[in-house]
C-alpha cells in the first residue's frame, strides 16, 4: 500500500551548530532535539531522565477529594470493596494494580467481566456479584463512564460506585464519584492518561491524603507501563514519567507473570515499550479474547514462580489459538470485501458475519487497515446483536463517525482511535451506510493514505562519528535508546537515504526483504531488514535508485551486535 511520506523540516545549520556546541551531541542527535524543542539543558534533563516528583497533583482532577475521602470511609469501617476492571490489558492491569495495594489495607474482590456473557463495561452481573459478597464499594477501572443506567441500577440496590476511566464521556454523566481527565470542568493538565493511570492517581491521591509514602506505589509501576504500551495513549507529559520509571521496574526486578510470559514467549531481557506492545500484551489480552481475563490478573498477581509458569502456559495457549483465529477471520472479511461491488467506492470498511469470533474482531478491523486504509468496523454476532470493534486511520476520529450512527446502536464507547459497539441485526445494513456517508462528508484526503512520518534526510556517514567503524553499533544508536520508551507523541525517529542501491537482496520465509542499502554519496553499505515487504523485491532488484526510509535498530548474531536498519517503506527515485 502506498504512503504518504511527510518529511519534517530540518532545523537550521546555525540551531543544529548551536545545539552541538552547548549540548554536546552529533549533529544528527541535535537536529533530533531541536525539532521536539528540546534545546536548554532542564528540558534535556526533563526529556531524558523524568523525575516522579514531577507527577501532577492529584487532587486536580475533578472529584478526587470525594473519591479518596469515599475509599478512606470504606476502609476504616472494613467495607468490602470490588475491583472492577475491562477484560483487556488496560482493564487487567488496572485491577492488579489496585486491588495488590488495597487489599494490605481492607476487604477486597476483584471482578472481570466475560467479553461474551456480559460485554465491554459495568456489568449488571458484575453489580450482583459484588452485592453477593456483602461489597459496599464497587471501584470500575477503565469502564464506566457511560453506564448511566448500572450506575442507577447499583445505587438502588446500595451499592456505591467510583469511576476511574479515560475515555470519553457521553452528555450524561452517571451519577456516582466520576474520575476521568476528559470529564468538561476537569482541570486535571493532563488529558491522556489510560484507564490503570487514573487508577494509580486514586491511590497516590489516597496514600498522600492519609500519610502513607507515595514512594511504597512505585513497585507497580510495571503494570502502568504495561497499559500504556497495550493502549496506545500518548507517551508524552505524564505518561511518559509513569512508562520510564515502569519499564525500568519491569526490567530490573519483574513480577513472576512476566518473568514467565517473556520466558514462554522465547524472549530476553531487558524489555522496551515495543516488546511489551507486540509480545506482553498480546498474551495478557489473549486471556479476555478467548476466556477468562481474570486469569490475566490471576497471572500478574502470582507470587510463586511454579503458577506464574501454569498460567501463562495457559495464556500462551489462547494466544496461539488467537493467532489462528485472527489470520482466518482477516481472510474471510478480505473475502467479503472483494466481492462487495460498492466496496470501491467507499471510504471505510463495514464487514459482518454471524460466526466470527468476538475476541478478534478489533485484531482483524487493525489487519484490514494494512489492507484498505480506511476507517474500519468488524461485527460479529452475540446474543442476537450485531456486536464488534472500530479502527481508525490517522487522523480521522471514528469515535465521532460512530457517535453520529447512535440512534441505530444499542451501545457504544470508545475515543478517536478506536471504540466497540453493538446494534440490532437488522440495522447493520443502514449502520453501513450512514457511517460511510459520514465518512465520506468528514475525511480528509490526506488521511485516506497511510503517512509516514520522516524526521530527517541523511547519508549513511551521518550515523557515524570520526573514527567510528562502519563495522561497529555507532554512538547515535545508544543516544536513540535514550529517548526511549517510544510510542504516540514520541515515535522512534524515522530516517531516510535518497538514491541508494541494494546488493546481497533476498527474501526471507516468501515474506520479509534483507538485502545491503547501499549509500550513493558514501558508499558504506547497511545491513536492512523489511518485514512484509516482500512486494518491494523487484525494485530493489532491478537496479534502479530508491528512496529508503527506515529506524534504526541491531541485530545479534553468534554473540555480535551489529547495526541494521529496519525498512519502514521504500519508494522508487522519482
Amino acid at each position: 500500500m502506498q504512503k504518504h511520506w511527510f518529511i519534517k523540516q530540518t532545523p537550521s545549520p546555525d540551531k543544529i551548530q548551536a545545539a552541538v556546541d552547548d549540548l554536546k551531541v552529533s549533529p544528527i542527535m541535535a537536529a533530533l532535539l531541536t525539532q521536539r524543542e528540546l534545546t536548554t539543558l532542564p528540558q534535556i534533563r526533563s526529556f531524558f531522565t523524568p523525575e516522579l516528583s514531577d507527577l501532577h497533583d492529584p487532587f486536580l482532577m475533578l472529584h478526587m477529594l470525594e473519591a479518596v475521602e469515599r475509599l478512606q470511609l470504606a476502609v476504616e469501617t472494613d467495607q468490602r470493596i470490588m475491583i472492577f476492571g475491562d477484560y483487556d490489558v488496560d482493564g487487567t492491569t488496572s485491577v492488579a494494580l489496585v486491588y495488590s495495594v488495597l487489599k494490605e489495607y481492607t476487604s477486597v474482590e476483584f471482578y472481570i467481566p466475560d467479553r461474551y456473557e456480559e460485554g465491554y463495561g459495568l456489568s449488571y452481573k458484575g453489580i450482583d456479584t459484588a452485592l453477593e459478597k456483602g461489597c459496599g464499594l464497587l471501584i470500575a477501572l477503565d469502564c464506566g463512564i457511560k453506564e448511566v443506567e448500572k450506575v442507577k441500577y447499583a445505587k438502588e440496590k446500595g451499592l456505591e460506585i467510583i469511576i476511574c476511566d479515560h475515555h470519553t464521556p457521553g452528555i450524561v454523566i452517571p451519577d456516582c464519584i466520576v474520575l476521568d481527565p476528559k470529564q468538561k470542568d476537569c482541570e486535571y493538565p493532563f488529558k491522556e492518561l489510560c484507564g490503570c493511570g487514573v487508577g494509580f492517581k486514586l491511590l497516590q491521591a489516597w496514600f498522600s491524603k492519609t500519610g502513607k509514602p507515595v514512594s511504597d506505589l512505585f513497585e507497580y509501576l510495571d503494570l502502568v507501563a504495561i497499559a500504556i504500551g497495550a493502549d496506545i495513549v500518548s507517551v508524552t507529559g505524564e505518561n511518559r514519567i509513569l512508562c520510564k520509571h515502569g519499564i525500568q521496574r519491569l526490567n530490573e526486578n519483574p513480577r513472576a507473570g512476566i518473568l514467565a510470559l517473556v520466558e514462554q514467549a522465547q524472549r530476553s531481557f531487558p524489555l522496551d515499550l515495543s516488546n511489551v506492545v507486540f509480545t506482553i500484551a498480546p498474551r495478557i489480552n489473549a486471556a479476555g479474547r478467548l476466556k477468562s481475563g481474570s486469569r490475566a490478573v490471576e497471572l500478574l498477581l502470582a507470587k510463586s514462580k511454579s503458577e506464574a509458569r501454569h498460567i501463562a502456559m495457559e495464556i500462551d495457549e489462547y494466544n496461539s489459538e488467537r493467532r489462528i483465529l485472527d489470520a482466518q477471520t482477516t481472510l474471510e472479511a478480505l473475502e467479503i470485501i472483494a466481492q462487495d461491488e460498492l466496496f470501491i467506492n467507499r471510504k471505510s470498511t463495514v464487514v459482518f458475519q454471524s460466526g466470527w469470533h468476538k475476541g478478534v474482531v478489533g485484531i482483524v478491523a487493525s489487519r484490514l487497515i494494512e489492507h484498505h486504509y480506511r476507517p474500519t468496523i468488524v461485527l460479529t454476532e452475540n446474543k442476537g446483536e450485531a456486536t464488534g470493534s472500530a479502527r481508525s486511520v490517522s487522523g480521522f476520529n471514528v469515535y465521532e463517525a460512530i457517535t453520529a450512527c447512535e440512534h441505530l446502536l444499542t451501545q457504544y464507547g470508545g475515543h478517536q482511535h478506536a471504540a466497540g459497539l453493538s446494534l440490532p441485526l437488522e440495522n447493520v445494513a443502514v449502520f453501513r451506510e450512514h457511517f460511510d456517508a459520514y465518512v465520506q462528508e468528514h475525511i480528509q484526503a490526506l488521511d485516506e493514505m497511510e503517512e509516514l512520518v520522516i524526521d530527517l534526510e541523511i547519508t549513511a556517514s551521518d550515523l557515524f562519528l570520526a573514527g567510528e567503524s562502519v563495522l561497529q553499533v555507532p554512538r547515535i544508536y545508544r543516544m536513540l535508546e535514550q529517548m526511549e520508551p517510544f510510542g504516540p507523541g514520541n515515535n522512534k525517529p524515522v530516517f531516510c537515504i535518497r538514491n541508494a542501491y541494494a546488493s546481497k537482496q533476498r527474501v526471507l520465509k516468501e515474506a520479509h526483504l534483507k538485502f545491503d542499502l547501499v549509500d550513493p554519496v558514501s558508499g558504506i553499505e547497511l545491513a536492512a531488514i523489511g518485514f512484509n515487504m516482500a512486494d518491494k523485491a523487484d525494485l530493489i532488484a532491478s537496479g534502479c535508485a530508491f528512496d529508503c526510509a527506515f529506524t534504526l535498530e541491531t541485530n545479534t548474531w553468534q554473540n555480535r551486535t551489529t547495526l541494521q536498519i529496519q525498512v519502514r517503506d521504500i519508494r522508487e527515485t522519482i
